[in-house]
This record gives C-alpha cells, structure tokens and sequence, in this order.
C-alpha cells in the first residue's frame, strides 16, 4: 500500500510539473501615444559581386537558354516581385570598394576586365553594370541602393556617378549615360558612402572616417538644391558603439540621413560549422548571436538618440544573416551555403527585432539574395528555389510600411544546459486598409509554446493564421525536394470568449491576420 501511495504522489508531483511548464503567455498591447511606421525598407536585400550572386544568380545574360529579360533570370524576377522587396543594395560589400563604375557601362565587348580580389579572386568582366542594374531595379519595382566607392576611389568619381544616374539637364555625365541609350535618369536616392571602413574599406578610425565622410557628402547633390539624396555611413562592425559615437558627435546634421551596422550570426568566427549537418549545441549558439541583434540595435539607438533626440537619421542594418562555412566542395570565396528552418529561426527573430525599433530602424538589407550566405533564392543551372528565409520574408511583408502596434510580454524560456534564451519573439502591426498582423517565432527546438492574445483589445473579431514549420530543424528545400518547407494554413488557433489561444510548434514562424 505503501509502495502505491508512494508511485502515486511521485506521477502526480510530475504530471503538475508537466502541466506547469505548459504556462500561457499572455500578448497584449503596450499603450503608447505614438504612432510609428514600420518602413519597407526594412525588408531590403543585398546583392555582392560574390560568388554567384550576380553571374550565375541573377544574371546569366542575353544569349542563355534560360528565358530572361536583358539577361535577368525571369524566374528570378517573378519569385522578387512576389516577395515585395522595397531596396536592393549593389554592387558590396567589399567588393564595392574596388570597384569602378564606369568600367561597367558602355558596350559589353568594351568593358575592361578586373580581378575580384575579395571573394575568390576570380576575373570579373563587368559584364552586369550601372544600367543593368538600375534596369533591374526598375523592372523588380524596386528601390536602388548604390554602395560607392570610398576606399580606393575619388571624390570625383563618386560624383560623377551621381550625376551620371541622377542628373536630368546637360552634363558631362548626363551627355555620357544619354550616349550610352538611357536618356532620363533613374533617380537613385539611397547612396552607401564606403562599405565597412573599419575594415576592408580602408581599416581607418572612426575619426578619420569621419573626415572622409564629410569631404564626400559634401560635394553629393541631386541638383535640385532640395538635397533628396539619401547618404548612408559606413557604420560599426557590431558592438563598435564608439564608431557609432564619433559618427554621430562629428559629422553635421545636414550631410547625413542614416548610419549603417553590419552583424552576422554564427557559431565562431574561425569555424562556424556546417549549413545543414549541426546539432542543438550550434543551433543555440547560432541564436544567441542572432538574438543579440537586439541589444545591439538598442545601444546603438541609444547614442543615436543622445545626438538626435528629433530622430532625423536612421539606423540602417545593412548587413545580416547567418553565417555557415560553405557548402562541400564549392569554392570556400563564394560564401554558397543551405538554408534550414534554423535560418528560418533568425529571419522571424531578427525581423520582430527591427519591426520593433522601426522608430529608429528605416532600413535593413539581408545578405545576400541569391546563392551567397542566407539567400533567399537558390539556383542550379536552369532550376531556382526558394528557401525558408524567403517563406518568412514573404510571410512577413504583410508589415511593410503598416502602423506598429507595440505589444508587451513575458517570453518563456528556451533552456539549453544551464543557459537559456527568450523561447518566443514577436512583432504586430496595423495595415492601412485596417487589418491586424502579428508575427509569433517560436525558436526553442524542443517545446511547443501558447500564446493567449484578447481580440477586443486588438479590435477584431476574428484570425486566421500561416504557419512555416518542418519536423526537424535540419531540414531544407533541395533542388530535387524544393517544396520541403513551405508556408501552410495555420488551424492551432482556439477562441473562448473573445479570446484566442495560439499553440506555437517548436522552431516554428507563424504570422495571425485579423479582421
């Protein structure tokens, strides 16, 4: 009888500790007086002559097989337009800072060679310029963000680039871009000034940098003397919060609009592991770093607002993704890599992040679209996929440029070891034709999490909801599988008195819209 009692109080201490650990966590808005956007421009991208990225990815010219428009994959093109995205940033990257635009323009057979010295050293035949770019730009509806060249260029060169793309009336360069067929200017308003000074743009201080900064935004014009050119700093590598500091301290209100900030997630830098073949060790540390993005973004905003409390310059993440040595045999300088329901777990995470500092955060460009680091897009020859991190993007540009509704929780925790991180992260906005989204990641490998939200709070009567979600966090779309992971209908979803509960699958992105 003993023995009973005794197996009896232990299965019910264990069942209530079960049922414990299942808490709900409540969302609810966070009151706040202001109203903030959330820019589209969060949702940028990066294309680096890189790799494949540009020869191979986007571009495989006018004579393939493969059907395209001036030598731009239309498949390419399509799954773009699907995706919404508000920015593209070309041409680096590093790369932009040996780079010489107008060894990209005029007839192809024409152009110089040159060696990419950073990613492989392989020849570059300039085949994909100015105008094929600002031409893609204009097809994919499409913002251009120009990354110019500071480190080993002149302030002339960078201003006849300028006036090369943006000038209307007669000009040297003007008179050159209308030789070279295009008569009206594309009109290009984001503009990099330099790429990572701090290292391969020149390995200068931030003092110096700023110096040079000055010296070429000030000579930037769009020649309406409305100034519409939107100049962007090259900003810090990571937690470089006295980079940030001598930016804002040293350079004039007037000749800056944004300062960037670049920050990868991975393992270790010397050796971050593999794509596909990681364990719950890596993953965990790979989202510590991801997860980091938050301090960063608000310490950096913290400066930003000491200099500019009128919140006039933007925090531009220009760089981010997640970092994996290359995939097996390919050439270790074309950063090719998979994408997992891992990298899956850093795009919701990371996008939460900057939906939720969109007072501060106008811009963000991932890296990189197609075949380089988290991209979107895979090609093989004449096969293309879309990867996880493009099912989340596509999910989450219901965002794009709605009202944000500030929202308030207390996550649970993801334990691993005697570590733990925030389980859940989110990000909720309004659009302008009145619907409600909110955006739910789950990253913790191991447990399912529930959200309870109140619809009369959020002023709807109802939600449905897209899920992405795989049975184990290694899994990824294959060119003979590409279909593996893809956003379905979320039916988790329980209402009792006018109040939702939202059963959250562990590693899994799920974005509720309601009516």
């Amino acid at each position: 009888m003993k023995t009973t009692t005794t197996f009896l109080l232990s299965f019910l201490f264990f069942f209530s500790s079960f049922i414990f650990s299942q808490t709900t966590t409540k969302l609810s808005i966070k009151k706040t007086e202001k109203t903030t956007i959330i820019s589209k421009h969060i949702y940028g991208h990066f294309a680096e002559h890189l790799g494949r990225c540009i020869y191979g990815g986007f571009y495989v010219g006018e004579n393939s097989k493969i059907p395209n428009t001036n030598g731009v994959r239309n498949d390419i093109i399509s799954a773009l337009k699907e995706l919404k995205i508000p920015n593209l940033r070309w041409p680096g990257g590093c790369f932009a800072d040996t780079y010489h635009w107008k060894d990209g323009i005029g007839t192809k057979e024409n152009r110089p060679t040159m060696i990419n010295r950073w990613w492989g050293g392989i020849t570059e035949n300039n085949s994909f310029g100015t105008h094929d770019f600002l031409d893609l730009c204009e097809t994919l509806g499409t913002e251009p963000y120009l990354a110019a060249n500071v480190g080993s260029g002149t302030v002339q060169e960078f201003t006849d680039w300028v006036q090369y793309v943006n000038h209307q009336g007669k000009s040297p360069m003007a008179d050159l871009r209308k030789k070279n067929n295009r008569e009206n200017p594309w009109g290009v308003s984001f503009w990099g000034v330099g790429n990572e000074m701090w290292g391969c743009g020149g390995n200068m201080t931030p003092e110096y940098y700023a110096n040079i900064y000055k010296q070429y935004a000030t000579f930037m014009t769009d020649w309406t003397n409305s100034n519409k050119l939107f100049r962007i700093a090259s900003g810090a590598n990571v937690s470089d919060y006295h980079w940030t500091e001598v930016l804002m301290r040293d350079i004039p209100k007037n000749l800056i609009e944004g300062v960037a900030l670049h920050s990868y997630s991975f393992v270790k830098w010397e050796k971050k592991g593999s794509s596909t073949q990681f364990d719950e060790t890596q993953y965990f540390a790979t989202m510590q770093t991801a997860l980091k993005m938050e301090e960063l973004v608000t310490k950096h905003s913290e400066i930003m607002d000491k200099y500019d409390p009128n919140n006039k310059i933007a925090l531009i993440v220009d760089e981010w993704g997640g970092w994996y040595d290359v995939e097996p045999g390919t050439n270790p300088g074309f950063l090719y890599q998979q994408n997992t329901m891992r990298d899956a777990m850093i795009a919701g995470a990371t996008l939460n992040i900057f939906n939720n500092h969109s007072k501060r955060v106008k811009m963000a460009n991932l890296a990189q679209t197609i075949n380089v680091l988290q991209a979107v897009i895979l090609t093989e020859e004449d096969k293309m996929l879309l990867t996880p991190t493009y099912h989340v993007m596509k999910m989450y540009n219901v965002h794009q440029d709605a009202q944000l509704i500030p929202i308030e929780f207390n996550s649970p925790l993801y334990t691993f070891g005697e570590k733990s991180l925030p389980a859940l992260s989110a990000s909720a906005s309004k659009d302008k034709n009145g619907l409600i989204h909110i955006s739910v990641v789950n990253i913790d490998a191991i447990k399912e999490n529930t959200i309870e939200i109140d619809l009369k709070e959020l002023g709807v009567q109802k939600m449905t909801g897209t899920i992405l979600s795989s049975s184990k966090l290694q899994d990824h779309n294959t060119f003979n599988n590409p279909n593996k992971i893809s956003p379905k209908i979320f039916k988790e979803l329980e209402v009792k008195n006018n109040t939702l509960l939202v059963k959250i699958p562990a590693f899994s992105v799920i974005v509720l819209e309601g009516k």
